[in-house]
């Protein structure tokens, strides 16, 4: 009997496919890998319909980032469509003003043609204080950008704005949980997973040495390993 699961990967904000290359193919023997599209709208209740219309009837589901922010919108939508589910490097919380500034600014400057000045600034912050000066990495993150594109980024950045506070629906995830974060993420905290992991039960939290925002890329072999063990759970 064929007991395999669909798994959707979601990316995070002005990432693409690209993102989850490095592990994707150690999961492809637990079920077909899908890589959502989360370029196309400005709302997260649109975005998670349209990824929803076009994803299989049940899935174990992963999101990066924004993507932890769809997945979050796709469990209010359908949870019955989600066996199973992995937060990397997300938070459940609603933007602060702070943040919603900075992201307002860097909308402003995409739109005044900076938009690889906007990457630059943003790489720092994605990656392990060792890995600053990793021009593969800084590749990356520009290819992905140019993947996403200014209008795309200025969508997401308004989706991400908007997006409501999803600890209160915390309690209620009951499919097997995988809250993932790296011990430097100076993005997204990895205190915000220990609080997600403790507010879902029985999740199963993993804090990533030397490793900052993007840990597919970062620490591959042991992201893939911690899926691994999460598909099998």
């Amino acid at each position: 009997m064929d007991d395999s699961m669909p798994i959707l990967l979601v990316p995070g904000l002005v990432c693409s496919p690209r993102i989850y290359a490095p592990v994707v193919p150690a999961l492809w023997r637990f079920g077909p890998v899908m890589v959502a599209n989360h370029i196309r709208d400005d709302n997260m209740a649109l975005i998670a319909r349209r990824i929803l219309a076009e994803a299989p009837p049940r899935f174990a589901l992963a999101g990066h980032s924004m993507g932890g922010y769809i997945a979050f919108e796709i469990l209010r939508q359908a949870p019955e469509r989600v066996a199973r589910l992995a937060l990397l490097n997300t938070q459940a919380r609603a933007d602060t003003p702070e943040a919603t500034a900075r992201r307002r600014g860097m909308m402003a400057r995409a739109r005044a043609g900076e938009y690889r000045a906007v990457l630059d600034e943003l790489f720092p912050g994605f990656v392990h204080p060792s890995r600053r000066e990793d021009a593969g990495l800084r590749r990356l993150v520009h290819d992905m950008g140019d993947d996403v594109g200014p209008e795309a980024f200025i969508r997401q950045q308004i989706a991400v704005i908007s997006r409501p506070d999803s600890r209160p629906t915390l309690a209620g995830i009951d499919c097997p949980t995988l809250v993932l974060s790296g011990d430097q993420d100076n993005t997204i905290p990895n205190s915000l997973s220990v609080e997600m992991a403790d507010s879902i039960r029985n999740a199963r939290l993993v804090i990533l040495p030397d490793c900052g925002h993007l840990p597919q890329v970062e620490r591959p072999q042991a992201t893939a390993e911690a899926l691994v063990e999460w598909l099998r759970s």
